[in-house]
């Protein structure tokens, strides 16, 4: 192989792909990242098996060929290559790469492209998957607004993963920890040849996805699924996952359907007030702050014995009845930094029943947090 590119999109290309190395591998050859260069077009790979990534620029191709160099070298040495263009040269008697840039010249030793396991497209597939497109930055919103709800212990695995569903009339994300759930719905020109969607996506793969999701212009997105496999192609990067498997719980059970009480929040007002009084519950065990709303306030109070009290209050516009509540403190604080409008509903049944927290004139957006009981 010999090829010419320029050293920006050869970094890019890099740091797309670089999330899907794996970080201990197994087999030495997931260490590394799939360089295929041909037709003037320079293609980089990586997989753990969980994740794929393909990235694929623009190059001058001298001489076709694959290779397969260390993700962790490759990586930090192009980030720090001078000049504008790089030259990558292989040998194949001594199993070299020769990367030129600038004055600089360095050797790495090349790892057996033919072991490599190549990613295949499942968009190329002919049956057996489904399709959809959406907006790039309805996707991001989706993701952004909900993953963060996810469980993180591998206890029940389905719900590390949000689901992604289309419906009729919209598509929707819901993540959910079995104590917080999370529902953002899009009414999106979506177009799809299958309108029964219900994929279960790992939470790691749909943050990694709306990191590479920046474009400044909206873009289309492609996800293509089968059983078990879930492929998402934008502009020039395919990004590939396994599915999680399993039946995700009926989410629409656990919304109340009515409230008996609701109060009109300033949202900056609000997370700073919580995440003042909640230094003093960080270090109990369930990291709780208790809820006292009225008429036209709320006082937020905290008591952890080892440390001392906090109490504070701010101004709302509360319809229904008084009642005093309490939280998993960072549970409040994730939806407050997520929510994205400068009013918030919260709404409420009793002490020991789910309430509500969402944006004011935005219905498509849901989260409901369970409370913590207090003696």
């Amino acid at each position: 192989m010999k090829i010419t590119c320029s050293k920006d999109r050869l970094n890019h290309a890099v740091q797309t792909v670089q999330k899907a190395v794996a970080a201990k591998a197994t087999l030495p050859i997931l260490s590394g990242i799939y360089l295929s260069a041909e037709n003037n077009k320079l293609e980089l790979q990586a997989t753990d098996y969980e994740l794929g990534i393909c990235c694929t620029i623009d190059a001058q191709v001298d001489i076709p060929g694959k290779i397969v160099i260390s993700g962790r070298y490759f990586q930090e040495l192009v980030k720090r290559l001078p000049g504008d263009t790089v030259e990558i040269a292989s040998s194949t008697e001594d199993r070299t790469i020769k990367i030129m840039a600038g004055t600089s010249q360095f050797n790495l030793l090349s790892l057996p492209a033919d072991e490599f396991p190549v990613l295949k497209s499942l968009f190329d597939k002919q049956n057996g998957t489904s399709n959809l497109t959406i907006k790039d930055n309805v996707l991001r919103d989706l993701i952004k607004r909900t993953v963060f709800a996810c469980a993180t212990e591998e206890s029940r695995p389905i719900f590390t993963g949000a689901l992604l569903e289309l419906t009729e009339n919209d598509v929707r994300m819901v993540a959910t920890n079995t104590h917080r759930l999370a529902l953002k719905k899009s009414i999106t020109e979506q177009t799809t040849s299958n309108s029964n969607l219900k994929i279960i996506v790992p939470s790691k793969i749909l943050n990694e996805l709306a990191r590479l999701l920046n474009s400044e212009l909206p873009v289309d997105v492609n996800i293509c699924w089968e059983k078990n496999k879930v492929a998402f192609r934008f502009e020039n990067v395919y990004l590939e996952s396994r599915l999680i498997e399993g039946q995700y719980p009926d989410y629409n059970r656990v919304i109340p359907p009515e409230f008996g009480t609701t109060a009109t929040i300033n949202t900056a007002l609000f997370i700073d007030a919580v995440e003042r009084v909640s230094l003093m519950a960080k270090d109990g065990e369930y990291n709780v702050i208790k809820f006292q709303f009225n008429t036209s306030e709320v006082s937020i109070t905290s008591n952890n014995p080892d440390i001392g009290k906090a109490y504070e209050t701010i101004p709302v516009s509360t319809e229904g009845t008084d009642i005093t509540i309490a939280f998993n403190a960072k549970y409040v604080t994730d939806i407050l930094k997520n929510i994205g409008s400068p009013e918030l509903l919260f709404s409420l049944n009793t002490p020991l029943s789910p309430a509500s927290i969402r944006p004011v004139n935005d219905e498509n957006y849901t989260y409901i947090i369970t409370p913590v009981r207090t003696l």
